[in-house]
């Protein structure tokens, strides 16, 4: 299952309430076309900004590099362990540009797929937003009373610490 963070549009003048077309959702984890095609993947999400240090960054390392006189492959692998990084850290970029923007993050939702995390979400979200609330569990059966609240937590300090104000 993946997990995806759901990003709601900043309003529009006319608008009361958020279009739902226009939500986007963010998948966490590692983007192989973010991998593959780091520069690419950025100018199709307008990351304008990401793309502009990535490009500095990747430049300036590659010419520190050839600079201290590295060879080739050492250059290729150091490429290869830059567009790594960006692969892993694709939604978390996507993320700070959506919230530079000022898109909102409403909300984490998982999924089999895109669609279902959409399902489960505008569900979800349909429900909150009529007052419906999603059922409470049933009752305990008649049988079996009703469990008595639980106690209030202890102060006590579980571990090697000693409890607080107790002398060294």
């Amino acid at each position: 299952m993946s997990v995806y963070t759901v990003h709601q549009p900043p309003l529009r003048p006319a608008q009361a309430a958020p279009d739902p077309e226009r939500f986007a959702f963010v998948r966490d984890g590692f983007s192989i076309w973010a991998f593959l095609f780091s520069a690419l993947w950025m100018l199709r999400y307008r990351m304008w900004l990401v793309l502009l240090i990535y490009l500095v960054l990747a430049t300036g390392i590659e010419w520190g590099l050839r600079a201290v006189g590295v060879s080739g492959p050492f250059l290729g692998l150091v490429g290869l362990l830059i567009s790594v990084l960006v692969g892993i850290e694709a939604g978390t970029l996507r993320r700070f540009t959506l919230s530079r923007r000022g898109w909102k993050n409403v909300g984490i939702v998982s999924g089999d797929d895109l669609e279902d995390a959409e399902r489960r979400f505008f569900t979800a979200w349909c429900g909150s937003a009529t007052g419906r609330a999603v059922p409470p569990p049933p009752p305990p059966p008649s049988g079996n009373p009703p469990s008595s609240p639980s106690p209030p937590p202890s102060t006590a300090i579980v571990g090697l610490f000693p409890e607080p104000g107790a002398g060294r």
